[in-house]
């Protein structure tokens, strides 16, 4: 499946994992006593912020919630929210190993908290396939800014030709195509084995 030469650039939420399960949300509702999955709740209207590293957790949650967290609450708000985004994607790690298997040059760029991102490189098994990682919280850049992208690039010392990145996010899609990389827009119904395969 892979191509000697290809750098194979992955996104991880709604890519290596799947989107939080109902359970999840209702945990971060019992603890919180507001409903955050909405598009529109404090979760994710304060999120970019807190993905880039312009927040800190307490920040974010202070925000989220209105009112200051205890340092123990804090640490109950952040591991209900790693843990909801740690399921995995059994057909994209399947993908993800099969490529590993082949000796693939495989990296990853995810907008993350650095503390999340840093959890997940000690504790998820998905790590290890992974020479390069990249997170926008410990960058302080996210994803679509260019500047993002150009810093993979220099760092992987790739032309944007040979990297294949694969993200759900349509602007992120974009603003890769626009530098020359080769993408694919991830879904529901992707079958990302054909599409490497092209």
């Amino acid at each position: 499946m892979s191509r000697s030469g290809t750098w194979y650039l992955f996104d991880y939420g709604m890519v290596l994992s799947t989107q939080p399960e109902p359970a999840d949300w209702a945990a971060l509702e019992r603890e919180t006593g507001t409903q955050l999955a909405a598009a529109s709740s404090p979760y994710w209207r304060h999120r970019e912020d807190y993905d880039a590293g312009t927040h800190t957790p307490a920040e974010y949650w202070t925000r989220v919630l209105g009112a200051p967290v205890s340092a123990e609450q804090l640490q109950v708000l952040e591991d209900l929210d790693a843990k909801q985004w740690a399921h995995l994607n059994p057909d994209t790690m399947a993908v993800l190993e099969t490529l590993s298997g082949e000796g693939a040059q495989l990296a990853l760029l995810s907008n993350m908290p650095a503390r999340m991102s840093a959890r997940y490189l000690q504790e998820s098994p998905w790590a290890a396939h992974f020479a390069r990682t990249y997170f926008s919280g410990q960058l302080g850049m996210i994803k679509p800014d260019r500047r993002i992208f150009v810093h993979v690039l220099d760092e992987l010392g790739a032309a944007p030709e040979d990297v294949v990145f694969i993200d759900d996010n349509v602007r992120n899609i974009e603003a890769a195509r626009a530098l020359g990389l080769q993408t694919v827009h991830f879904g529901p119904r992707t079958d990302l084995r054909r599409e490497l395969a092209k």
